[in-house]
């Protein structure tokens, strides 16, 4: 600050420690002072202030807000729709009627199939008996006729964990691919016909996996103990099954994930026939078929001239399925 003249203007000294002492004392403005006193005084009064009792207010309104919509909606996913009860109630009705025809279906096609062998075996009985012999023999390697006769018993069941209700592990549960590697293996030990919880194995069978369930022939079966009986000299059956590699395998699974096994001489053996099956790929001999041999052959895919044991599905080695369920 300068005078008109130019020259400095000097302050008192008084002044200036005058100036210096309220900026220490008075460091507020009296507003600012005057609104802190006023919040001082509520606080020890006990009663908020009117902007912060304003804002509390606010903010438990919004959280009873936020409390009730997630409440709402809450209830309103886990309440039944009656559309989507209505709709489940039409397919689970869908689902036994099905199965009700299903079975009745399987009921007939077996009766069907008896009276066909029988009319079958009235007439060759006495016309062709070589014929009648052939045709028996060949269904017990297809498949289609019931047989019976001494053999083994190989047991399958899924370990503890896989049965806990709490926190089921589901590498503990028997898979398809270790009933395929029982069944490959009693098929190379010499077993005349094999079967898998009562339903028989033929050259077109199929054991998979769908989910938890196993599969034979798109057939489910309950478990968790799965029982494979096969029919053959029981002696035979069970060195020839020992010196494969089943046995070991099933060992493994037993140590790592608690899968049991048992291996079980039978005197006494009967396993279901299928019934006649659709030749797809075959025609019987002088049907009136112009072609030339082998012409069907050539014409069929590669899968279908691959020779196979019935049942047998595809192989899965040891490491593949250790993959699987890890």
């Amino acid at each position: 600050m300068t005078a008109p003249t130019g020259q400095p203007v000097r302050r008192r000294p008084d002044e200036s420690m005058t100036l210096l002492v309220e900026v220490m004392e008075k460091p507020l403005d009296p507003g600012y002072a005057e609104e802190a006193e006023r919040r001082a005084e509520a606080a020890r009064a006990g009663r908020p202030t009117g902007r912060r009792g304003l804002s509390v207010v606010l903010l438990l309104l919004l959280a009873a807000l936020l409390g009730l919509l997630t409440m709402s909606a809450a209830l309103q996913l886990r309440a039944p729709q009656a559309e989507v009860a209505a709709a489940r109630e039409v397919l689970e009705n869908q689902i036994v009627d099905r199965r009700g025809e299903v079975d009745t279906l399987q009921a007939r096609s077996v009766a069907l199939s008896d009276e066909i062998e029988e009319l079958q075996h009235t007439a060759l009985a006495s016309e062709d008996p070589g014929l009648l012999q052939t045709l028996q023999r060949d269904g017990v390697v297809s498949g289609s006729a019931a047989v019976s006769g001494p053999g083994l018993v190989v047991s399958l069941s899924d370990g503890d964990a896989a049965q806990s209700e709490s926190d089921p592990d589901a590498s503990a549960r028997v898979r398809d691919a270790d009933v395929q590697t029982v069944v490959n293996a009693l098929w190379a030990a010499g077993a005349e016909a094999i079967s898998v919880d009562d339903q028989r194995l033929t050259s077109l069978s199929a054991i998979r996996n769908a989910g938890d369930a196993i599969l034979v022939d798109l057939v489910p079966l309950p478990g968790p103990t799965y029982a494979i009986r096969a029919i053959g000299d029981p002696d035979d059956l069970q060195t020839a099954y020992a010196r494969s590699g089943a046995p070991a395998y099933l060992q493994l699974l037993g140590s790592r994930y608690g899968i049991r096994s048992s291996v079980t001489p039978q005197s006494d053996l009967s396993l279901p026939g299928v019934g006649n099956q659709t030749l797809r790929y075959a025609s019987p001999s002088g049907a009136g078929d112009s072609s030339q041999p082998g012409d069907d052959a050539q014409e069929a895919p590669q899968s279908t001239r691959e020779s196979t044991s019935p049942g047998t599905s595809q192989g899965t080695s040891s490491s593949d399925t250790e993959e699987e369920r890890s």
